[in-house]
């Protein structure tokens, strides 16, 4: 009698192993949908504030720049934090750094479509 009760324990612990998933199947959609969202969104935008930074440690005087507000300008004085932009003869602006969005040359660039 003893080993029926221990037959049938044996075979509900066999039947509730093979009915339960694999903890890390279920972890893997979320693996899945980080990846996506990686290559997606993060790792292009740390491209960009990389490429936006080497951009800023370039600017010299002389440069035409545009802002992100839509200036554009010849720079004249630089410091650390700020930029003195000449928009007309004779009218200076001074700009945060930060607040460069790139050299106005890029913006009248046409692409050659292939």
């Amino acid at each position: 009698m003893l080993s029926l009760f221990i037959a049938q324990a044996s075979a509900q612990t066999a039947a509730g192993a093979a009915g339960q998933p694999n903890p890390l199947m279920s972890f893997l959609p979320f693996v899945v949908i980080f990846f996506i969202f990686y290559f997606l969104m993060i790792r292009p935008q740390k491209k960009r504030l990389m490429e936006e930074e080497a951009t800023l440690k370039a600017l010299a005087k002389g440069d035409e720049i545009i802002t992100k507000s839509g200036l554009l300008g010849t720079i004249v004085g630089m410091t650390d934090k700020v930029i003195t932009l000449e928009v007309s003869e004779g009218v200076k602006l001074k700009v945060l750094r930060q607040q460069i969005s790139g050299l106005a040359a890029k913006l009248f660039e046409v692409e050659k479509k292939a």
